[in-house]
């Protein structure tokens, strides 16, 4: 519906700003109003990306205000529509963001998200990227400033805006984010690996303009496209994906992330490095006793595995080659680390199963040849218990762990020959 009213506004240029300021005074006299605020607010945004809204008086400060709701949707579209309304003047309202963003510290994850719309909106064509230039230095600069943040989100925004930004501008800015991969802060080594994982993920700006080059105020570096981004990031993702080697867990997590990113998005470009990243790949897949640690809890000891989430991205990892790189996977050492998954937490066990039913019909001859030790496992979910006073939610677990497990067993006896195996090699 903002949308819509944005479209409308856009026919009758003239009435935009008094549009804009019925708006603004729906926010300030509905503050206890989500639904209005909402509308409101998103409706500003729309406008404000096309139409430039300078002139609309307090307009700064009520979407501000907006940053302090109590509803965690009214804050994202104050976020989103001060993102927006940067748009329609770089020049009044980007500087501002980028100040806002150093001198506010409580509201900085929302600022990010304004600058993160930002770079997103600027990024669409040539000569809005050209419109872009000035700020890029700027813009840079308070990233870095901010990429070893201690708070998670707010780096991850840091880094997804690094990435986008990257992807703008990639023969100048991919070899910065090279060097520092060289950061004696895991932090900051952290947030550029995940900027990567970002660059790798997103189409090049300029893909609806290919062959188009916007004039730049650095001479020769003109808008990226995606030839040129494929082609400075190819030489640069061995060192990117080598932080799978970092001596730093959440380095190494952020890695495999942004394996499985380039896995998934640019395949081509990761298949000639896998005999180097497998085993460190695999590495992941293992259990560390040392990551284990007891938590208590009132007068209960709860168990913690700090090394779950990297496990977790490891096999995520594993299953997105499954699709993209078969071939250059040996098969068999795919399914050792398959076999232990089998055994892991609830939530590797979950991906072991959906891995079962690809290679049940990617690699049947192998999975044949394997079947007595990937059923087994199999069998002892379906046979497991939990105990009688155990909460709703473990009961449901358990109940879609069997669920899961029985889909995988089915698609092994689906593979030609499997009902030829003996008795005991079979559920």
């Amino acid at each position: 519906m903002a949308k819509a009213v944005a479209a409308l506004t856009l026919q009758c240029p003239q009435e935009a700003l008094p549009v804009v300021q019925r708006f603004l005074h729906d926010i300030q006299a509905n503050r206890s109003v989500d639904s209005i605020q909402l509308f409101a607010l998103l409706a500003i945004g729309e406008i404000g990306r096309h139409i430039d809204l300078s002139g609309v008086p307090d307009l700064n400060s009520v979407l501000l205000e907006a940053f302090s709701s109590q509803s965690e949707e009214v804050k994202t579209a104050a976020s989103f529509a001060l993102g927006s309304v940067s748009v329609g003047n770089l020049t009044e309202y980007l500087p501002f963001v980028l100040k806002e963003i150093g001198e506010q510290p409580r509201r900085q994850y929302l600022l990010l998200h304004s600058l993160k719309e930002i770079i997103s909106c600027q990024s669409s064509s040539p000569e809005s990227i050209q419109a872009l230039d000035p700020f890029i230095e700027s813009i840079w600069s308070l990233l870095v400033q901010h990429w070893e943040c201690p708070e998670e989100g707010a780096r991850n925004v840091v880094a997804e805006c690094l990435g986008r930004l990257a992807l703008v501008r990639p023969a100048l800015l991919v070899p910065r984010l090279e060097e520092c991969l060289d950061s004696p802060s895991p932090l900051a080594r952290a947030t550029v690996v995940a900027a990567a994982k970002w660059a790798l993920a997103e189409r090049s700006p300029s893909t609806t303009h290919t062959g188009a080059a916007a004039s730049s105020v650095y001479g020769v570096i003109t808008a990226g496209t995606p030839s040129e981004a494929s082609a400075v990031l190819r030489p640069r993702l061995a060192k990117f994906l080598g932080a799978l080697g970092d001596p730093d867990l959440g380095v190494r997590r952020v890695a495999l992330l942004a394996l499985n990113s380039a896995a998934h998005n640019r395949p081509q470009m990761v298949r000639d490095l896998l005999d180097s990243l497998l085993p460190q790949l695999y590495q992941e897949t293992k259990v560390r006793n040392e990551l284990i640690r007891e938590v208590e809890m009132g007068p209960f000891k709860h168990t913690v595995d700090d090394g779950l989430d990297i496990r977790k991205a490891a096999f995520e990892c594993m299953y997105t080659l499954l699709d993209t790189c078969l071939e250059q996977l040996d098969v068999f050492e795919f399914l050792n680390h398959v076999e232990e998954g089998l055994k892991d937490h609830y939530d590797i066990k979950m991906l072991t199963y959906l891995m079962l039913v690809r290679l049940a019909t990617l690699c049947p001859a192998a999975i044949l040849q394997r079947l007595e030790r990937l059923v087994e496992p199999l069998k002892a979910t379906c046979a497991s218990k939990i105990k009688a006073n155990s909460v709703k939610q473990e009961f449901e677990k358990q109940d879609e762990l069997k669920r899961s497990a029985m889909r995988a067993f089915t698609a092994l006896l689906a593979i030609p020959d499997a009902d030829k195996k003996p008795p005991d090699e079979r559920v």
